[in-house]
């Protein structure tokens, strides 16, 4: 089985690398990073698809699907669970959503093993002397890769406890930072001006409050908050609903109750959604005026308004989700609007930089 899974990784990344190398690009190794960079981007819209169909258990063991290494050789398995309980996590399209998942974190994991490999054997053959390969910045995406896959594993294994699913959606949030710093600084930009330098902190404090909320907003998703409130920009009619924090933020905990074994009520559920919502607002004011900021500022132009869109996007998405009663297409685009963001911050922060 596990010599199946490399293989199926492995093909799934064969197209990206043989795009890459029958490009006209003079800088294969650069397209391979942005190339990577895209697929993530992918793998995290596909990601928050299987959550929100509830497929994070379409294949209840790991890495395989009940020991095989596709839901065809496991059908019958499946077929049975399906058949025992038909709503349940377990039927043949979870499994496939599930599996298919996994086989693109796959082929991203052999890119990023490739980019590795590339840049080791590049340096070592310039005699460490090429600092456009070095390999610290590719082995620690290496590094990172496998941590993200453990915890891919464990938000099987532990039955998608909300804890390790929001750690996994963080750590894949901070994998496409990672590959959005990279891509930049294998790329040529224009000057920045240096005006761009008091934009230093606001910018970075920008990105570590979009974390917050991404963790926020992963806790409302695995704890099936999202339609604890369904009025804006009231929740249940009221400005303060009642709400349970102490239950709705007690971390280490199964899915659906608290920490005493308790079915988790539904202030609690409340509480997670509502805070989501508050945060939200402060997140859309601090990005909105860093965008506009930048605007002013040579060489930020063309980001600052890519980050304008992303934000007005991610506010537009956020409260037609709730307007609509949760609609999977615009849940979906939710979170890849946070993913957009959080590249084009980790591309900004980049570019503030470059006045030192």
């Amino acid at each position: 089985m596990l010599i199946q899974l490399a293989v199926m990784g492995m093909l799934v990344a064969l197209l990206p690398l043989a795009t890459v190398w029958v490009s006209g690009d003079a800088d294969k190794y650069r397209k391979l990073i942005w190339v990577t960079l895209f697929l993530t981007f992918d793998l995290i819209m596909f990601g928050a698809f299987t959550r929100l169909t509830d497929s994070g258990l379409g294949c209840p063991d790991w890495p395989g699907c009940y020991g095989q290494a596709n839901p065809l050789q496991a059908h019958a398995d499946i077929r049975a669970a399906e058949t025992a309980m038909p709503t349940g996590p377990v039927t043949v399209m979870k499994a496939w959503i599930e599996m298919i998942h996994r086989y693109l974190a796959m082929g991203i994991g052999v890119l990023i093993v490739a980019l590795t490999l590339i840049s080791w054997r590049k340096w070592l053959k310039s005699k460490r002397m090429d600092a456009k390969f070095s390999p610290l910045f590719p082995t620690l995406l290496f590094a990172f890769v496998c941590l993200q896959g453990a915890f891919g594993a464990w938000t099987v294994t532990m039955k998608l406890q909300p804890i390790i699913v929001t750690i996994h959606l963080l750590l894949g949030m901070t994998l496409l930072a990672l590959l959005a710093w990279f891509g930049a600084r294998q790329s040529d930009h224009p000057p920045v001006s240096q005006t761009a330098a008091m934009l230093r902190l606001p910018a970075v404090l920008a990105a570590l409050l979009l974390t917050i909320q991404i963790a926020l907003g992963g806790w409302v998703s695995t704890n099936y908050a999202t339609l604890a409130c369904t009025d804006f920009p009231l929740c249940q009619g009221t400005l303060l609903p009642q709400m349970d924090f102490a239950n709705g933020f007690t971390l280490w905990r199964d899915l659906g109750k608290t920490a005493s074994g308790e079915f988790l009520a539904f202030p609690a559920l409340t509480a997670i959604h509502w805070t989501h919502r508050l945060v939200a607002f402060a997140v859309v004011a601090l990005v909105a005026w860093v965008a506009l900021k930048s605007l002013k500022v040579g060489g930020l132009q063309k980001t600052a308004r890519w980050l304008l869109a992303g934000i007005a996007l991610q506010f537009a998405t956020g409260f037609l989700t709730v307007f609509l009663n949760f609609p999977l297409a615009l849940a979906v685009i939710h979170n890849g609007g946070a993913a957009l963001l959080v590249l084009l911050l980790a591309m900004l922060n980049y570019k503030i930089r470059l006045t030192r």
